[in-house]
């Protein structure tokens, strides 16, 4: 299935700016209300079901030898219409 991008913003941010951006998605999370993206002239509210899929990866991308560039993704994901059934997964998740 192909890709369709819905919204998308990439801009260096301070640690302290990207925690408040996450505790804002957090509370959006809690209270189970939808979630609002904006940057500029897009805009998209997504309102995840009460039970996504969350995926969390840690990756190195660039040559096997030197220096790469590091990331640590967060997803949730769910299928369109879908009340969020349990996908499984490998274990329980901790983040430290």
């Amino acid at each position: 299935m192909p890709e369709e991008v819905l919204f998308k913003s990439e801009t260096p941010q301070s640690r302290e700016a990207i925690a408040s951006y996450l505790r804002s998605v957090a509370d959006k999370l809690d209270a189970g209300d939808p979630v609002t993206l904006t940057a500029g002239e897009q805009s998209v509210t997504m309102d995840p079901p009460a039970q996504p899929t969350f995926e969390v990866k840690a990756e190195r991308e660039g040559p096997a030898e030197g220096p790469g560039e590091l990331s640590i993704e967060f997803e949730i994901e769910w299928d369109e219409g879908d009340g969020g059934a349990d996908a499984g997964g490998s274990g329980e998740l901790t983040i430290e």
